[in-house]
């Protein structure tokens, strides 16, 4: 029995291939930031999908005001 993922089900899903290229980083550096809790993401076998609003907010809370 599958469990469920509260606010992730019917949420579009990138892979870690398509965030890296969102971000412009490497697929290594996706994976470091979902292994280190930074960017959750949901496991489907052997494969990660990240939930294309936690890479949106990642870059926002990422972003630099330089002043």
């Amino acid at each position: 029995m599958a469990a469920e993922v509260p606010g992730m089900i019917g949420a579009p899903f990138l892979t870690v291939a398509e965030v890296a290229d969102r971000m412009r980083v490497s697929k290594m550096t996706v994976y470091r930031l979902v292994h280190s809790g930074e960017l959750p993401a949901v496991r489907f076998g052997r494969s990660f999908r990240v939930q294309r609003s936690a890479v949106e907010e990642l870059i926002r809370a990422a972003r630099y005001e330089a002043g």
